[in-house]
């Protein structure tokens, strides 16, 4: 018997069981509805749900059920397979990067090269990211999307870009850009600041696309002005699914009034889902895909499920019910029974 010393408690993250059929199920879902997927970039999959092992294979499955089934797929390129502790050099940081690059390049999905925490402990200032992402970028093999995503997301990426200040780490990403337009598809930027986001956008060489990931502002960045719009790329379009892709669909007939009415009452859901700490929205959205009967369950790897209140998943519930997007309401309101009725507050 090991003495107690040597007794380890496994991690919430070792050895996932995922429920494949139904994640799969949820990806053909939102592509049957013409939407496409961002895959294995979400905050609730990569250092908070899943280890690289389990999102490597996330990437491998849905990349094959993409081509079976003709959609779209975007997925996620870090450098979460590096150990915690001291900090990373930053050739370790490339060769991470490096690793995950190949492997979407080789399911061929488009990459997007996602924010790395070991890159934050690993570089010294700008010039560092520089080098960094010039490196990546001439190696992949076709045009990648960045990804800036704020420390309202992910505490452990204030100061990304070399600083803490917005402006000075505006100039060097779009400086990455701008030294290779090439192989750069787009900026996503999910900083949940609109004006911060329309000036960058207005900022971008031609031919690169801006990419909102502002859960708090999309309609308005979606809708545009006269100098340009923001692509759609957003974990609200998630629950939204069916009605996020009819508004998109309405805008495309040029009627901006449609898709504003369609799309601003889920303002209220969406910033409710993303209040802080924003980076546990998943909870909210794994909850609302429960009642809506996309799975028969209410569970989350690391035991996410937990993260959000019982208050706060009722009025998520309340909000999404009032836009009409469960697809049997009868069967959300028995499971929003069920769940109260555990915690003793069923009515």
């Amino acid at each position: 018997m090991p003495t107690p010393q040597a007794i380890r408690p496994p991690t919430a993250f070792a050895s996932a069981a995922v429920d494949w059929e139904s994640t799969l199920a949820f990806r053909r879902h939102l592509w049957s509805h013409g939407l496409g997927v961002a895959e294995a970039m979400d905050t609730a999959q990569r250092g908070m749900g899943l280890d690289w092992a389990g999102a490597a294979e996330l990437i491998r499955r849905s990349a094959a059920e993409a081509k079976a089934v003709g959609g779209r797929i975007a997925c996620g390129v870090g450098t979460d397979q590096l150990p915690g502790g001291p900090a990373p050099t930053l050739a370790e940081v490339t060769a991470a990067y490096e690793e995950q690059l190949a492997l979407a390049e080789e399911h061929g999905v488009q990459p997007i090269l996602m924010a790395s925490r070991a890159l934050v402990r690993a570089a010294r200032g700008p010039e560092d990211y520089l080098a960094t992402y010039a490196h990546l970028l001439r190696q992949a093999s076709e045009p990648v999307i960045l990804h800036w995503l704020g420390p309202m997301f992910d505490p452990a990426l204030e100061g990304y870009w070399g600083s803490t200040d917005l402006d000075e780490a505006t100039d060097t990403f779009l400086k990455v850009i701008a030294e290779h337009p090439d192989k750069v598809d787009g900026i996503k930027i999910s900083l949940l600041d609109a004006a911060r986001e329309i000036d960058v956008r207005r900022r971008l060489p031609g031919g690169v696309r801006c990419y909102t990931g502002d859960d708090f502002n999309y309609p308005e960045l979606i809708a545009g002005d006269e100098r340009g719009f923001s692509h759609a790329l957003l974990g609200i379009f998630d629950p939204l699914g069916p009605l996020a892709a009819h508004a998109v669909r309405v805008l495309d007939t040029g009627d901006v009034a449609g898709f504003r009415a369609l799309l601003d009452p889920t303002v209220e859901l969406s910033r409710h889902l993303f209040q802080r700490p924003t980076r546990f929205y998943k909870t909210g959205v794994v909850f609302l895909a429960w009642l809506a009967g996309h799975q028969d369950h209410f569970t989350m790897v690391g035991g996410l499920q937990s993260a959000r209140s019982l208050p706060h998943l009722a009025t998520a519930y309340e909000l999404a019910d009032g836009l009409g997007l469960f697809p049997d309401p009868d069967l959300a309101a028995h499971r929003m029974r069920a769940l109260l009725a555990v915690h003793g507050g069923a009515r």
